[in-house]
């Protein structure tokens, strides 16, 4: 069977999880956030369908529409300062803003790539689960469907902001976490590059293109449950 890593490139899994298809049953305030991510994600395949061709026309366009879309909802400069991990306090405010940008156009340019070039696929939301030792602290399970009817799971990793906005902040993928795959990644570009910060940054798309996890093959095959 073929795995996920092999289907979908690695970078783009954080934000091609977002063609989201129905939800599942939920209650009170796991079925609210259930149905944010549902609804926002919806907006986003609404937008996208729209402008399918976009991205080789006028790539800079294409990049304004998943701004306009995912800023409210992924936290891309959170994301990102985990990535740095212990080295964000050792970079500067215009390095940590400059990875920023590096990161996220990153992730957009292997979101656009997926979405031209992957079969065709769909995304079931099954549940919402806050954390109930922190209120604040949510996952959202979902499922990958490929064309040929394997299923991968997928999960959002979610934080509540101090105006009450859910975010999301990393992504499980079969249980593989991305966001500490690219940490790894990222401690091992600056062990290769002597700790020169502005290095890492500069090749950090094709540093994150040649990520390769072995995540097995735990899909399930068919409509099996």
């Amino acid at each position: 069977m073929k795995s996920i890593w092999r289907w979908m490139s690695v970078p783009g899994l954080l934000v091609v999880a977002l063609m989201v298809s129905a939800g599942a049953s939920a209650n009170g305030e796991e079925r609210q956030l259930q149905d944010y991510v549902a609804s926002n994600t919806q907006e986003l395949v609404d937008k996208l369908n729209e402008n399918r061709g976009l991205y080789e026309k006028d790539p800079n366009a294409f990049y304004e529409i998943l701004e306009d879309e995912l800023s409210d909802f992924v936290d891309f400069r959170r994301i990102a300062a985990r990535v740095m991990g212990r080295y964000a306090r050792q970079a500067s405010p215009e390095q940590r803003d400059q990875f920023v940008r590096v990161f996220k156009r990153s992730l957009f340019d292997s979101y656009a790539q997926a979405v031209v070039a992957a079969d065709e696929f769909s995304i079931n939301v099954q549940e919402a689960n806050i954390d109930p030792n922190n209120e604040n602290r949510a996952t959202v399970s979902m499922e990958v469907i490929s064309a040929s009817g394997n299923r991968y799971p997928i999960a959002y990793s979610m934080y509540r902001t101090k105006d009450g906005d859910w975010m999301m902040e990393n992504v499980i993928v079969q249980g593989v976490n991305i966001g500490l795959a690219f940490r790894d990644r990222f401690a091992q570009e600056m062990e290769e590059y002597r700790g020169d910060i502005d290095m890492v940054i500069k090749g950090w798309t094709d540093a994150v293109e040649s990520i390769e996890i072995d995540g097995g093959d735990d899909s399930k095959e068919g409509a099996s449950s």
